[in-house]
């Protein structure tokens, strides 16, 4: 069973998604940030790959991707930096690799022109290889999925999760949950990460996602920050999305382990 549907058939509220951008804030700290997001309460793991126009992404990811290409992240990088995260028996001796075999899910969260550059079959086989259950590719057409690569990721064992919005009407709502698997994020609002509209005013939105009795489970993104937020995205959804506030907090000068303790107990303690 692929690890995100092991846990959302453990887990049916209050899901935890944390995301983190690949070789911030230091390049190999992708390993450290992981095993510090496991040991602190992320029940799930979204990596963003560095891309220099990512579309979707506010200024605090903006500023961490390029932070993170200027540390000489690679998507060829990032697949080295994961290829022991499943096995228990690395490098012991390495203070960054103690520790990191990583159990949860893993997604990566990315944009088509590096990973098309990187050749996408690859791509696909080399995330399996290395332990990844699903991929996030916010600019990747529904009909070009539908028609060209659908079976590829099916065929590497990898969930693909579409976006909806407060805009999306009900008929591209069942479609796109008819596509995806794994689940479905739902933005906020129509806004980059990190700029989107108060939680608490789009719950007539989370309200109608859970009406629909969708397949697929629902998780929020784009302004959950905190404790209340997060509560407010998960009230009527399977939990939530936190990206910008924790990249935030890594600008942090404290130790990763002790700004993601720190960040994460304020949020589901």
């Amino acid at each position: 069973m692929n690890r995100i549907d092991k846990l959302f058939a453990e887990k049916k509220k209050n899901i935890l998604n944390v995301y983190c951008t690949a070789g911030y804030p230091l390049l190999q700290s992708t390993i450290e940030v992981l095993t510090a997001l496991q040991n602190n309460g992320a029940d799930l793991i979204e990596i963003g790959m560095p891309y220099s126009d990512p579309l979707a992404d506010g200024p605090v990811i903006q500023q961490s991707s390029m932070q993170a290409l200027e540390n000489g992240m690679t998507i060829a990088t990032l697949f080295e930096q994961l290829k022991n995260i499943r096995n228990s028996t690395n490098d012991l001796d390495n203070p960054l690799r103690k520790g990191d075999n990583i159990r949860l899910p893993v997604i990566l969260m990315g944009y088509m022109n590096p990973v098309l550059q990187y050749g996408l079959e690859k791509f696909c086989h080399d995330a399996e290889a290395v332990g990844v259950d699903g991929i996030i590719l916010p600019d990747l057409p529904m009909y070009e999925f539908e028609t060209q690569y659908r079976q590829l990721f099916q065929k590497h064992n990898l969930h693909f999760i579409f976006l909806v919005t407060p805009e999306t009407d009900e008929v591209r709502i069942r479609k796109i949950d008819a596509l995806s698997s794994g689940f479905i994020y739902a933005v906020s609002s129509s806004s980059t990460t990190g700029n989107s509209k108060p939680i608490e005013a789009q719950e007539d939105y989370f309200k109608k996602l859970n009406s629909m009795q969708l397949k697929n489970p629902v998780l929020v993104g784009f302004g959950i920050k905190d404790k209340a937020t997060f509560q407010a995205a998960c009230a009527h959804t399977n939990g939530a999305i936190i990206g910008s506030a924790y990249i935030k907090a890594l600008e942090q000068q404290a130790t990763v382990g002790v700004v993601t303790k720190e960040f994460l107990s304020g949020i589901i303690d």
